[in-house]
């Protein structure tokens, strides 16, 4: 223990994994810690390993009383910054930090970090593949997954941090090496409130940086470029087209990105093709941080992409059922949209004040949608008059519509422009049950004969 925060009290705002996690190492570090959590006791997960810690956990609502003798607050991602706990907070001078600053108040390895509206997750481990083959002990962490503040103190040697905007808002010394952001579109508005203070959040990611670190920048992405031209770092660039005389990195990315292509992802075409984009930003930012040729070929060859990105889950009588529950916004559905064609589209669910009408520009790629979810009258309203949209009450009827609406062969999309939260407990579980759905009609259609 090294007691860098000893005899300090902290309120952990949020007793979900990452504030659980923040918990933990502050503990370990020596601090004082009561965690303040909107939900009651009975709902919180692992709450009697939490308290074994010597952790008070306040639960049933966030109170100022909570903020009682506290010096530091430590929020997690999923509190809104205009949380009246947080608010107060700050007009009583007590420093507010998200999970990220935490990180990076312990972490005593260089690492990279991750932004975008979409390719956060494939990027972030692309790149630390690409590390891992040149030998580093390096490993994904943050928003991935796995708590950069606990990655911080595990001891090794680099780390590569996706990052969201949620954490974002709240960072001061965050301080990568290597900063990339790869897109930037409308997301999570009633979070952050207006489309610029999403794009400000983003922008945290090369705020402490200097000219001796490296930022990456998407060309390719106008909104993310003019983001990216504010880096105090030294900028790169990454893109698809042919890159300019005396660029940095561009040729190597792009004829890496190839090879991804014809290695690990499968062909530019289809419904991945959005992954030769995160594999040159992950090329670039690889020889940004030293890493050879041939360990960033070996990185990308070996690596696997996560669930819920394009898989096809079943074929059935000709019918392919894809599932990219993880295409939880306009930006994320329309490049999936355009890896298929003439597919039966399923999408909805909280759309986060995001407005879903730019989708009608792919109406003429479709056979039929299908809406779901707190969106779905608006999702109506979106497509009616250009293409057959029907509603669904579940997943699982989804499924079976656009099933009976596709052609054959054909191909069911799951691409819903939407958050999961209103009917499920994340997007994983809405690709699970959607994946469930089209075997359970693999079974059905096989016992006709």
């Amino acid at each position: 223990m090294s007691g860098a925060f000893a005899g300090r009290r902290v309120l952990v705002v949020g007793a979900g994994v990452a504030g659980a996690a923040a918990a933990r190492v502050l503990v370990s570090e020596g601090a004082t810690v009561v965690i303040s959590e909107a939900r009651p006791a009975d709902r919180v997960e692992g709450l009697a390993q939490i308290r074994a810690l010597g952790v008070d956990v306040a639960a049933g609502g966030h109170e100022e009383s909570h903020l009682d003798g506290a010096t530091l607050v430590v929020t997690s991602p999923g509190v809104p910054p205009d949380a009246s706990i947080l608010v107060r907070a700050q007009e009583l001078g007590i420093p507010v930090w998200g999970e990220l600053e935490l990180g990076a108040r312990l972490c005593h390895v260089p690492f990279l970090a991750v932004t975008g509206t979409n390719g956060k997750t494939t990027t972030t481990g692309m790149i630390a593949s690409c590390l891992r083959a040149a030998g580093t002990d390096a490993v994904a962490c943050g928003n991935i997954g796995h708590p950069f503040t606990l990655a911080a103190v595990e001891g090794h040697d680099a780390l590569v941090v996706e990052a969201s905007s949620f954490q974002l808002r709240f960072v001061e010394t965050f301080h990568p090496r290597v900063s990339v952001l790869l897109n930037v579109s409308a997301d999570h508005l009633d979070w952050h409130g207006s489309d610029d203070a999403y794009a400000e959040a983003k922008s945290a990611i090369f705020r402490a940086q200097t000219h001796d670190d490296v930022h990456i920048g998407n060309r390719d992405d106008a909104r993310s470029a003019a983001i990216s031209t504010g880096a105090p770092a030294k900028l790169v660039w990454f893109t698809l087209g042919e890159p300019d005389q005396g660029e940095v990195g561009y040729r190597d990315g792009l004829l890496l990105a190839r090879l991804v292509d014809e290695t690990a992802i499968g062909p530019v075409d289809g419904e991945r093709a959005g992954y030769r984009s995160d594999a040159a930003a992950a090329v670039a930012a690889a020889l940004a941080f030293g890493v050879d040729a041939g360990s960033i070929r070996r990185g990308l060859a070996g690596y696997s992409p996560e669930h819920h990105r394009g898989d096809v889950v079943a074929v059935v009588d000709g019918v392919r059922f894809i599932d990219n529950s993880k295409a939880t916004n306009v930006h994320a559905a329309l490049a999936a949209i355009d890896g298929v064609d003439g597919a039966v589209l399923i999408a909805g669910g909280r759309a986060k004040g995001v407005d879903l009408s730019p989708l009608a520009a792919r109406a003429d790629r479709l056979r039929a949608v299908v809406a779901i979810g707190e969106a779905a009258d608006a999702l109506v309203g979106v497509f009616e008059g250009a293409v057959p949209v029907q509603r669904a009450d579940s997943i699982e009827g989804a499924a079976r519509l656009g099933f009976d609406l596709a052609s054959r062969p054909g191909s069911v999309l799951l691409a819903p422009a939407c958050a999961s939260w209103d009917m499920f407990v994340n997007y994983e579980e809405r690709g699970e049950r959607f994946a469930a759905a089209a075997l359970a009609l693999g079974e059905e259609v096989g016992a006709r004969g």
